[in-house]
């Protein structure tokens, strides 16, 4: 007589039909609970508590090369359609990752840094003439003029802007170094006939690390002195003169000294090596 397959089965080994089943069930459960008002109210309330960035998982916060970046971005473009307390609790636990990492010396941003901005002066006119090639030729160029010194004094590129960069130093000395030294590298590139002539803006402050950037009022005053610096010109601010070493430095100090988003009381230096 045929024996029933059942029989052979072991009590505890449920069919693949019963394991769908049960698994559609849970999986009901979990959607039922993700959508839970209370829960995902709570869920938000405890971001609040917890350390780091509470909005955590947004464009801005997610932007860096990290970890808890990279995974931040995914997750958020994974649940952007269905947000609920999965979401919440998965970003709690990338917020906290971040948090830990900048105790840990990856974001001080409560610490002072040395923020530089560099850009090539003319550069938008020169480029609508040669055209997109030696435009392209001149900022691989440019790349490899800039950067180098400034990572060899311990400084970190945050982002490149078009024909610039933005960078952050542990301390004045350094970023003055490395941005004297672009200059002088800069000086020999030519491209198309043209050799491209740096100019830099270098303040001190506290800017706020989100996600792989810096803001702030700080960040501002570094761009604005970048701007109102003319060819070949590096520009300081007062808090960056006062702690430089002055051996092998002239500092010229701007008579006036105004740009949006910079305090009244700024006071700008123009600085070059000694003769």
């Amino acid at each position: 007589m045929a024996q029933d397959e059942s029989e052979n089965r072991p009590q505890d080994e449920d069919s693949s039909e019963e394991q769908s089943e049960r698994g559609g069930r849970l999986a009901r459960a979990a959607r039922r609970l993700d959508k839970q008002p209370k829960l995902l109210t709570a869920a938000k309330l405890a971001r609040e508590l917890l350390p780091g960035d509470s909005r955590f998982g947004d464009p801005l916060s997610t932007a860096g090369r990290e970890g808890p970046h990279v995974a931040g971005r995914r997750l958020s473009a994974l649940t952007a359609e269905r947000p609920g307390v999965s979401r919440e609790l998965g970003l709690s636990a990338l917020q906290v990752w971040q948090a830990l990492s900048e105790v840990q010396g990856r974001g001080r941003g409560d610490e002072d840094l040395t923020i530089l901005f560099t850009d090539i002066a003319d550069y938008s006119t020169w480029a609508l003439e040669a055209g997109d090639e030696l435009a392209l030729e001149l900022l691989r160029d440019v790349c490899q003029a800039i950067e180098p010194p400034i990572e060899d004094r311990g400084g970190e590129v945050v982002k490149r802007l078009g024909d610039g960069v933005m960078a952050v130093f542990g301390d004045p000395q350094s970023a003055v170094a490395a941005t004297f030294e672009g200059r002088e590298r800069l000086q020999q590139v030519e491209v198309g006939g043209h050799t491209p002539r740096l100019r830099a803006g270098i303040h001190l402050g506290r800017p706020r690390r989100l996600g792989g950037d810096y803001l702030g009022v700080d960040v501002n005053i570094a761009a604005r002195l970048t701007e109102q610096a003319d060819a070949d010109e590096v520009l300081v601010s007062d808090r960056v003169l006062e702690q430089l070493d002055s051996d092998g430095i002239e500092a010229k100090k701007l008579r006036r000294f105004k740009a949006k988003g910079a305090p009244s009381e700024l006071t700008a230096y123009a600085l070059k090596p000694a003769d």
